[in-house]
C-alpha cells in the first residue's frame, strides 16, 4: 500500500463547506477503492451526526476521549473508537469532550503533536485520512496541521473570502516552519457558488488571486438545495442526488485530491514567506 495521505479540511470561517466536503470526499474516495478514515476534529460533532450519530455527546468513546488517554501516557492497543460506514469507509466521532481536551492541551507536553501522535497509531492500512477541523484556529486546529501532510481549503464564493484566507495561511506557514515541515497546502477549491454573473466574476478573481501562491482546484462546488439537504439524510450527495450537479462536482474534486502529491511538485504552495 501507498504512503497514507493525511489530509485536513480547514478554514477559520465556518459555514464554508468543510464538514459536507470531509464527508463527501470520503464517500467518493470509498467509491474509487481506497480505504479511507474520517476522524470529527470539532467539538460540536457536526460530521458524526452527518454520518448517523445523531447524539454525538451521549457516545461512551469518541476522539477525545483518545486524545486524553495519549496525554495521560495511557497504552491503547485496541481501538474500538473507530466506527464503520456503510458507504464503505471508517470514521472516528468527535463530541464536546473535543473542548475539555483543547482547555487542558494548554499545559500539556508537546501539546501540538497528540493529535499526530493518535493519527500515527491508526493511519496503516488507509490511503486516506481526512481531518475534519472546527472554524477556529485554536490548539484543536494547530493538532489536525501538525498531524497532516496536506490542507485543503475551502472558500465561499465572495468577495471578502480574500481576507478571510489571511490569518489561515499564516498559521499553516507557522505550523510548517515549527512544527510539521512536510505540511502542504494540498488545495484550495471554491464552494457555494451559483450561475449569477456576480458570482462567476467573484470565481475567477479569487482563482487569479490564490493561483499565484498556492495550488487551487478546478472544481467549484455548487450551491445546491440537495446539497444542504445531506446533513439530516444520513447519505453522501453520491448517494442522495447521484445524477445532480454537487455530485458531479464532488465526483470532480475527489479526482483532483487523488492528484495531490503530483500537483505539488509541479505547482508546490508558497509556504516560505
Amino acid at each position: 500500500m501507498a504512503k497514507t495521505k493525511v489530509i485536513a479540511v480547514a478554514n477559520q470561517k465556518g459555514g464554508v463547506g468543510k464538514t459536507t466536503t470531509v464527508y463527501n470526499l470520503g464517500a467518493g474516495l470509498a467509491m474509487h477503492g481506497k480505504k479511507v478514515l474520517l476522524v470529527d476534529v470539532d467539538p460540536q460533532g457536526d460530521l458524526t451526526k452527518m454520518l448517523g450519530q445523531r447524539k454525538p455527546h451521549d457516545m461512551p468513546l469518541t476522539l477525545g476521549n483518545c486524545m486524553n488517554d495519549i496525554v495521560a501516557g495511557n497504552e491503547v492497543t485496541e481501538h474500538t473508537e473507530i466506527l464503520h460506514h456503510y458507504e464503505g469507509f471508517d470514521f472516528v466521532p468527535g463530541n464536546r469532550t473535543l473542548s475539555a481536551v483543547e482547555t487542558g492541551l494548554v499545559n500539556a507536553f508537546s501539546r501540538e503533536t497528540v493529535l499526530r501522535q493518535y493519527i500515527d497509531s491508526v493511519k496503516d492500512g488507509y490511503d486516506y485520512v481526512l481531518l475534519d477541523c472546527r472554524p477556529s484556529l485554536g490548539m484543536l486546529v494547530i493538532n489536525a496541521l501538525s498531524a497532516s501532510d496536506y490542507v485543503l481549503v475551502p472558500v465561499q464564493a465572495e468577495y471578502f473570502a480574500a481576507e478571510d484566507m489571511t490569518e489561515l495561511l499564516g498559521t499553516v506557514r507557522q505550523v510548517k516552519r515549527q512544527i510539521n515541515p512536510k505540511l502542504e497546502v494540498g488545495g484550495i477549491f471554491l464552494t457555494m457558488a451559483n450561475d449569477t454573473n456576480f458570482r462567476k466574476d467573484v470565481v475567477k478573481a479569487i482563482k487569479e488571486n490564490y493561483k499565484r501562491h498556492f495550488p487551487v482546484f478546478d472544481t467549484v462546488i455548487p450551491a445546491t438545495v440537495r446539497l444542504g439537504e445531506i446533513s439530516t439524510k444520513d447519505k453522501s450527495i453520491f448517494k442522495h442526488d447521484p445524477n445532480g450537479k454537487a455530485a458531479k462536482a464532488y465526483a470532480n474534486l475527489v479526482k483532483e485530491v487523488q492528484g495531490i502529491g503530483e500537483r505539488q511538485r509541479i505547482q508546490p504552495s508558497d509556504l516560505s514567506r
